[in-house]
């Protein structure tokens, strides 16, 4: 078996000079990767930190800045635009609910929203069969109670004659004195009837004794039929003498009750209490039957309510309820919204409702003329201010104005924004309110420069740069100080000092406010 030989010198560490061969060879030198490298790393360095600091490393020119001036003033001409507000449409005062009266189930609209509506033109319609059932029951109660008057009226009516005319109690007492006159006859016959029966009993007596004398003589039938008729004349004295004290009792209670028939016919209590009570049952009999008209009326009420009405002319707003949707009607117990089916507004009668920043609303007065502006309409829109609203929003830092729409164009609709512009009010409506105002501008004359384009002024923007602004003036002048109309606001910063080759964006350094111009 062969063993390699191993080359152990491959394994030493070269410990040359630099620049010395090894085998006699030459190394190549690293000055690349030594020097050039590393400064072309701190040059990119360098360059990233001015890119970084941009030009705020190169030298700002100083400079002294001074605010635009802003005075108050009073508007003398009528019509001037004050400010503008933003705002929305909204129906005035408010949009109106239309509720179901009755309570029931929504069988169907009859309108959508957006359309335009009559007064008392249908707009929904309840299910009505209940209603219909409940109005039939009221008519046939009504019929009854008309009935029970007729009645009622009928029995006064008798009372009536009985009272006026009282023929049964004049009956009752003719019948009562002809007993009396009977009775008082009978007892005046009695002692004729007596004697008379007395006679007869004698007779009779006579007959019997003579027949008993001739007994012999004289059939035995024929002396019992004398003793007979004795016997029953002496009934009938005995029965006249005793009928005497009853005919007498008979006569005085014929009396009293021909006394009592007369007091009766002469006050007529009986009588009189009869047409009271029929009296009294014809008013209650009529209240039933009013009643029952109410009810009648009540029960055609509410089938009349199952039909929804438009309650004035006018154009839907929004449908609150569907078909399906039960209504709380006038119940009780009814929630807030749960018996309205829709609302509607009225077109003629439109609002805007503006929100007017804080700072201007001491340019707001009453019946001030406002322009209404909105893509929709072709012309601007006359309104005037009705109020203000009592509190303010402290979100947006505004207050909420109510601006009447004057003939507003049927294409406006409530909820579109618009852009509310208050112009000045008239003479008359300020000479008894107070003062209006205006904010107006004024910068000092001498930082006016004039170029082609216009004049303009130097300001300071809030990255401390210079602007170029081109600005408008107006007529007015106080001094040395002149109206700007357009191209600056309140809050601008003019720049006074150091303008002599300023050039726009270049960056400057505000070293504080000119004390000495526009003073």
């Amino acid at each position: 078996m062969t063993i390699a030989k191993l080359d152990l010198s491959q394994l030493a560490l070269d410990r040359s000079p630099r620049g010395v061969s090894v085998g006699g060879k030459s190394r190549p030198r690293k000055w690349l990767t030594r020097y050039v490298l590393p400064a072309a790393i701190l040059v990119g360095f360098l360059s990233l930190l001015a890119a970084t600091a941009g030009t705020g490393l190169w030298p700002k020119r100083s400079v002294q800045v001074l605010p635009v001036i802003v005075k108050r003033s009073d508007i003398s001409e009528t019509g001037t635009p004050l400010f503008q507000a933003a705002g929305w449409v909204e129906p005035r005062p408010t949009s109106i609910n239309v509720p179901a009266l009755a309570a029931g189930v929504i069988e169907q609209l009859l309108v959508v929203e957006g359309q335009a509506v009559k007064k008392d033109q249908p707009i929904a319609q309840l299910i009505s069969i209940d209603a219909e059932i409940s109005a039939k029951q009221a008519e046939a109660a009504l019929a009854k109670s008309e009935g029970e008057l007729r009645r009622a009226v009928a029995g006064q009516r008798a009372a009536k004659v009985r009272l006026e005319k009282p023929v049964h109690l004049q009956v009752q007492l003719a019948d009562a004195n002809g007993t009396l006159a009977k009775t008082r006859t009978e007892l005046a016959k009695l002692p004729f009837l007596i004697e008379s029966a007395i006679a007869r009993l004698e007779y009779s007596r006579q007959s019997v004794e003579g027949k008993k004398v001739a007994r012999k003589a004289v059939a035995g039938i024929v002396l019992q039929k004398a003793e007979s008729e004795f016997a029953s004349a002496d009934a009938d004295l005995r029965e006249l003498q005793v009928r005497k004290p009853n005919l007498q009792f008979e006569v005085d209670a014929l009396q009293d009750k021909v006394v009592a028939l007369q007091t009766q016919l002469e006050l007529l209590v009986e009588e009189t209490r009869q047409f009271e009570e029929a009296d009294a049952k014809i008013d209650s009999s009529r209240a039933s039957r009013d009643e029952a008209i109410l009810r009648l009326q009540q029960a055609k009420l509410a089938v009349d309510r199952n039909t929804i009405y438009a309650p004035i002319d006018g154009r839907i707003l929004r449908l609150v309820a569907s078909p399906g949707m039960r209504v709380m009607g006038l119940e009780a117990n009814a929630g807030q919204n749960s018996s309205t089916v829709v609302e509607m507004y009225d077109p003629a009668r439109l609002q805007v409702r503006a929100d007017v920043r804080l700072e201007d609303v001491p340019l707001v007065q009453i019946g001030q003329a406002v322009e209404i502006e909105t893509a929709l309409a072709e012309k601007m829109i006359r309104g005037r201010v009705l109020q203000t609203n009592s509190t303010a929003n402290i979100q947006k830092n505004t207050l909420e104005v109510k601006v009447e729409l004057l003939e507003p164009p049927p294409a406006i609709r409530p909820e579109m924004l618009v852009t509310a512009t208050f112009l000045a009010p008239d003479t008359a409506l300020t000479a008894t309110t107070a003062t209006t105002q205006s904010e107006r501008i004024f910068i000092p004359k001498q930082l006016l420069q004039s170029a082609e384009s216009g004049s303009f002024v130097w300001v300071v923007d809030a990255d401390a740069r210079a602007q170029r602004c081109g600005v408008a003036t107006g007529k007015a002048t106080e001094g040395e100080l002149v109206e700007v109309t357009v191209g600056l606001s309140v809050t601008d910063k003019l720049i006074s000092s150091n303008t002599d080759g300023l050039k726009p964006n270049s960056r400057v350094k505000v070293t504080g406010e000119d004390q000495t111009i526009g003073r």
